[in-house]
This record gives structure tokens, C-alpha cells and sequence, in this order.
């Protein structure tokens, strides 16, 4: 699934081809991933004419501001892809959205598995509205600090892998980074959270910061399905210490790296460095 570094490089590749950009046309070829109130046929009559002012990111959602304070909201969940492409350019399997713009390209929202979500609603209704308004602190900004991160881990019987990937305490964290970041911090992933010490708790928040920052810094983890809105592939999968590694050596003592399951997702660590 694209987390916080993912649809962070998708916006940052999108905002400045289209925003400015009006909607000319609207092809809803599977009406399945609009969600929300609207129907397919509102759904297109409300963007047709608009113009994205502004694209900003909360947590995994991205969120496509327009000219009439209308607000596309795009999760993309495991498969979901978001791309600009260039009007002839043929279309890719799975392909449910299309927007026509101005400029003659077309915004794509494509998705294997249709777990992807696409909903149309007013700014002034984002606080509550499902799936954003329970969102906790966004790791990268000023917000979330190590007392945040204190606070929610003090008591809490929960690994600290399970709460890094609560969305209501942290936003856009998911199981690559929390991988990584519990590696970098050396704090083993079924730990829980009320075990961690003072120093542990500020380890693993620096730790956080910095996987999500180099994640962005190299455009994303792609595996399979992630590419950025231009198509292009990340390179952050090349850098990753532990997540996908499970059999191999550990890069730092050479122990073979070990897998649980925790949340219902696999998860590596190493079992000499983390403890």
C-alpha cells in the first residue's frame, strides 16, 4: 500500500502539471470507486468545468482542492494508481477514472484490486468527513513531537509496531517505515509500547522522521504496483534494511533476519539489534 512517502511523491510530481488545470470531461468507466452520496452521474455533473486549485496530502489521502471549494478525495490504497498521462497514450488494465483536462492530458485513477476510494465533498466539511476526521498528527510536521509519541504509547499493552500503525495516532505511517524505523531505532516490533524507556521512545521518533524523509527524498518503495503521477517508479526499495528482507543477513551484524505477524502483516526485524 502507498503510505505517507508514496502519495506525498505523487503530489509533489502532480501539483505543478495540474494544478491550473480545468476539467473538461469526465469518463467513469467503473462507477464502483466513487464513494460517498453522489452517484456517477452527480459525481461527474459537479467536476465538469471546475479547476484544481491546489493539491494537498493528509495522512494517505490525497486531496485535489478546486475552484468552487469542492474536494476530490483519492485514497489509494494497495493497488491504486494515480497518473498523468498524455491522451493517446493507451490505457492500462483496471483503469476507472479519467479526467480530461485543458492542458489535453488525463489524469488516470487506475486499481487492481478496487480497494481505492474516490470521493467528491465541500472544504468545509473535510474535518468530518469519514476517514479523514480521526486521522492523528502528521509525523513530518512540528505537531508530532516526542511527547505526542510519549502519550501514546504510555500505558498501552499493544506492540509498538501495532500502535505506530494506528492512523488515529499517527498519519500515514504503514508497514514498510514502521519496519524500518523500528530497525533504525532498535527497538523490536512486538514490544509493548508501555516497555519503551524515555531514550527508546526518542530513538524511535527521530527514527520515524528520518525513513519517512529519505522515502521522500527517493520518490517512494516500489515492489509492484506504486509508481508516482508521471509513471516513474521509486527508488527508496533499493535502501530499505529490513522490510522484505525476512532469510537474509542483516546489514549491520549479519544475523539472518527474522519474520513475525503482527496486525495482520509481515513483519521483519533483526533479532540481534533489535531488543
Amino acid at each position: 500500500m502507498p503510505e505517507l512517502p508514496e502519495v506525498e511523491t505523487v503530489r509533489r510530481s502532480l501539483s505543478p502539471l495540474v494544478c491550473g488545470q480545468e476539467i473538461r470531461a469526465v469518463e467513469v468507466l467503473h462507477p464502483g470507486v466513487i464513494k460517498g452520496v453522489l452517484n456517477a452521474r452527480a459525481f461527474v455533473t459537479n467536476l465538469m468545468g471546475r479547476r484544481f486549485v491546489e493539491i494537498r496530502r493528509r495522512g494517505k489521502y490525497l486531496l485535489f482542492l478546486l475552484d468552487d471549494g469542492q474536494v476530490l478525495l483519492i485514497h489509494l490504497r494497495m493497488t491504486g494508481r494515480l497518473v498523468l498521462a498524455e491522451a493517446e497514450a493507451p490505457l492500462l488494465p483496471h483503469t476507472h477514472l479519467i479526467w480530461h483536462l485543458s492542458s489535453g492530458q488525463q489524469l488516470r485513477f487506475s486499481d487492481v484490486r478496487r480497494f481505492g476510494e474516490v470521493r467528491l465533498c465541500r472544504q468545509e466539511q473535510l474535518e468530518i468527513e469519514p476517514g479523514l476526521a480521526r486521522l492523528g498528527p502528521e509525523p513530518l510536521e512540528q505537531e508530532w513531537t516526542v511527547a505526542t509519541l510519549a502519550a501514546a504509547v504510555r500505558g498501552k499493552k499493544a506492540p509498538i509496531k501495532n500502535i505506530l500503525l494506528n492512523q488515529e495516532i499517527v498519519a500515514g505511517l504503514g508497514n514498510i517505515y514502521a519496519d524500518e524505523a523500528l530497525y533504525r531505532a532498535g527497538i523490536k516490533p512486538d514490544r509493548p509500547g508501555q516497555s519503551l524507556s524515555q531514550e527508546e521512545i526518542e530513538r524511535l521518533w527521530l527514527a520515524v522522521r528520518q525513513v519517512l524523509a529519505e522515502g521522500i527524498e527517493n520518490r517512494g518503495t516500489s515492489f509492484s504496483d506504486y509508481v508516482d503521477g508521471l509513471g516513474q517508479k521509486g527508488q527508496m526499495q533499493t535502501r530499505l534494511k529490513v522490510y522484505g528482507r525476512s532469510g537474509s543477513p542483516c546489514h549491520s551484524c549479519g544475523t539472518i533476519l527474522e519474520k513475525m505477524r503482527l496486525a495482520g502483516r509481515s513483519t521483519v526485524y533483526c533479532p540481534v539489534c533489535q531488543q
